[in-house]
């Protein structure tokens, strides 16, 4: 019996049909087996610069086939006699023995480090999704999504970046953290139908991958863009929000251009601001039009029950002319969104009320790939400073920008790219993921013997030293994700064509691979703090408010931590803000929020008790508002 998440199967042929079919195959060779036996000739799109993988043709229909069952039956049997080739020129042996050799260099590998110190990776277990983006929701659920699958030969290009049509097409899950780590922990929440502007007329699932997307204040996840198909990869006008509460997708008005690969921040008055990402003229063609979502004419949605729907953007008088896709940005302590692009050159500051755009100095670094960069903690108040680390193998330095000021900070290691850097609840951070360019991880891309430090992750304490931490499973390099989860634990996921090429059962529906990470604040001692309650409704800036907590004696700091929406290396949600402890008494913690949304956006954040020792409580929700 085929499992809950088996890929769509073919309408059931009638005995009329197969009768037909018997006749055609008694002729000559068709032109789908020969399409499904063709060897791949055309590069994936990688606007990293980095090498892409062969990609498949479009798999077509054959044409006398059609003729009985219909095109779209017709190449659903194509599609199927194509994977099965692709199973055929990488078997399953090879992916499971590979899977294997990487556990056990993992197990090696991890015999020397102490949890209490490095933490330690646990649990490995399937997903019916790549995770090419990811976004922890205030349900404690974790949105996944990416795109329809059209190869599971991983030497070749396995998503539909350059198809046009039917195969172009997106596909979203929700993982349950609360129901374990099997196939019934997982739920498809599949996008809207569309019609693109590719002149097929095929309604697909929207083909939103490679967008960009950040949180409304209620909680639900804007996501702005997608792959239009063709052109080496072309923007979409799609924009959608996903509702955590319905657990539904919506779709608002285009966007004025096409974005492929844009970035999007939330700003004070929590406002999404949307930059660059390749237009619908395709690649090469990068757009530097600003727009804000909702426009002004709207309201901001505010309340659970505030869904966007057929609302429109809006453009700002300032532009932002990046050359290189996926800028990172973050609103930062003064109101202000910084945007700081991969060329050395091109770091700005723009006024989201004001409209307008200055110029940064230029970063010390050169050119960065596909690097991560995080807004640095600083203790009651919001960020005012942005470590930018990774995107360079041959430069392991981290470079700090605060005010109009860089300064270069402690190295890691070495230098990584595609690499993910999550700020933990203690406030010490943790890199993960990471290659020597884009796929290549020292030995190749499938080899199970990759360079085992790209595998490791590296650990930057209190006093910003580093140091290298136990390995995952996989390596994970381009489209690889992280994030923290409310019991502490860390999420890892993403690399489609890792996690094809080590899949342990490639027939399955299940595509992709999720691993967990417990850090070492997890192994210090039996017990950790309790958080019981917290007020339900909105909390207003610079106000007290209690926690109860049946530990209350032993809290020494509370915090909150914004929740992670990730994708290629670009997290613009993180934040990680100290509270004031005003009073302990018996159960009860009196605490301060921040002072005003610049400090931290509206929305829904993480809180934490800590001890002394920095050992988190497992967060409990709590909404920063406008009151």
């Amino acid at each position: 019996m085929a499992g809950p998440f088996t890929r769509r199967s073919a309408v059931l042929c009638t005995a009329a049909t197969l009768a037909a079919l018997a006749t055609l195959a008694a002729g000559a060779p068709t032109a789908a087996t020969a399409t499904a036996t063709a060897t791949a000739t055309t590069t994936a799109h990688d606007p990293s610069g980095g090498p892409g993988t062969a990609a498949a043709a479009p798999v077509e229909p054959d044409a006398a086939e059609a003729a009985v069952l219909g095109a779209e039956h017709a190449r659903s049997h194509a599609q199927r006699r194509q994977a099965a080739a692709g199973v055929e020129e990488y078997p399953q042996v090879k992916r499971t023995a590979s899977l294997a050799a990487l556990a056990e260099s993992q197990r090696k590998a991890n015999a020397a480090f102490q949890a209490a110190r490095s933490g330690r990776f646990t649990e490995f277990f399937p997903s019916p999704d790549f995770g090419v983006h990811a976004a922890l929701l205030p349900t404690g659920k974790v949105l996944l999504f990416s795109f329809e699958r059209v190869e599971v030969n991983p030497t070749k290009e396995t998503g539909p970046t350059d198809r046009i049509g039917r195969t172009n097409a997106g596909r979203a899950y929700l993982w349950d953290p609360a129901r374990g780590t099997g196939a019934r922990a997982f739920k498809k929440v599949e996008p809207p139908t569309v019609l693109m502007p590719d002149g097929t007329f095929a309604p697909r699932p929207a083909p939103f991958f490679c967008a960009g997307h950040a949180y409304l204040p209620n909680g639900m996840v804007g996501v702005f863009g997608g792959n239009t198909g063709g052109k080496g990869g072309s923007g979409a006008k799609l924009s959608f929000v996903f509702d955590p509460w319905t657990e539904t997708w919506f779709r608002n008005q285009d966007m004025s251009v096409g974005r492929w690969y844009p970035s999007v921040v939330t700003g004070a008055d929590g406002r999404q601001i949307i930059m660059s990402g390749q237009s619908e003229r395709g690649t090469g063609t990068p757009t530097p039009v600003v727009e804000r979502f909702p426009a002004l004419r709207h309201p901001v949605p505010w309340r659970p029950y505030d869904i966007p729907v057929g609302l429109a953007a809006e453009r700002l008088r300032s532009d932002a002319p990046f050359r290189n896709d996926y800028p990172h940005l973050f609103s930062l302590r003064d109101g202000l969104v910084y945007g700081l692009g991969r060329d050395a050159d091109q770091q700005w500051r723009f006024d989201p009320v004001k409209e307008t755009r200055t110029d940064l100095p230029r970063r010390p670094a050169d050119f960065r790939g596909y690097g991560s960069a995080v807004p640095l903690p600083a203790g009651l108040h919001g960020p005012d400073s942005v470590l930018v680390l990774g995107g360079d193998p041959k430069d392991p330095n981290t470079y700090r920008l605060a005010g109009d000021r860089w300064t270069t900070e402690e190295p890691r290691a070495f230098g990584r790219t595609q690499d993910d850097t999550l700020i933990l609840p203690d406030g010490t951070l943790m890199t993960v993921n990471g290659a020597l360019d884009t796929r290549d991880y020292g030995y190749g891309p499938f080899n199970p013997r990759a360079d085992l430090k790209y595998r490791q992750i590296e650990l930057r304490d209190a006093q910003g030293r580093w140091h290298l931490g136990p390995a995952q499973r996989l390596p994970r390099g381009y489209h690889s994700n992280a994030l923290v989860l409310p019991d502490g634990r860390v999420l890892v996921t993403g690399d489609e064509l890792q996690q094809i090429a080590n899949d342990p059962d490639i027939r399955d529906g299940m595509d992709g691979s999720i691993e967990l990470y417990e850090p070492a604040y997890l192994h210090r001692g039996a017990g950790r703090p309790a958080l019981d309650r917290v007020p339900a409704g909105e909390l207003a800036y610079g106000a007290e408010f209690e926690a109860v907590s049946s530990t209350a004696a032993s809290v020494a700091r509370a915090v909150l931590l914004a929740p992670t929406t990730v994708t290629h290396a670009v997290n613009t949600s993180q934040r990680h803000l100290e509270l004031a402890v005003t009073v302990v008494h018996g159960a009860a913690v009196g605490l301060r929020t921040p002072p005003s949304a610049a400090d931290a956006p509206p929305g829904y954040y993480m809180l934490f008790l800590l001890d002394g020792k920095g050992v988190p409580s497992t967060a409990q929700w709590v909404k920063l508002g406008r009151r």
